[in-house]
């Protein structure tokens, strides 16, 4: 489903892993259910934000610097890199 852009499968593989799927995939399922629209397009659609997901500088920096001194490390951090 996830190489082939094969979304409209899910609801069928839902049915199956509820019926006779290991009990341990039956929250997962339940999961994907409160959202399924969603998992659907994201399943079929061509676009993606997995190449800009994640890249918060300002929070990678605060990271680096957390449990330091005080504010001035970040802020001096911060100013650097912009």
């Amino acid at each position: 489903m996830m190489n082939n852009r094969q979304g409209r499968h899910l609801g069928q593989w839902n049915d199956r892993l509820q019926v006779d799927g290991p009990p341990a995939l039956h929250s997962f399922v339940n999961g994907l259910g409160q959202d399924f629209d969603a998992v659907v397009a994201g399943l079929s659609l061509p676009y993606s934000s997995g190449a800009v997901g994640g890249h918060n500088k300002i929070k990678m920096l605060k990271r680096q610097v957390f449990g330091r001194a005080n504010f001035d490390p970040l802020r001096k951090r911060v100013r650097l890199a912009a």
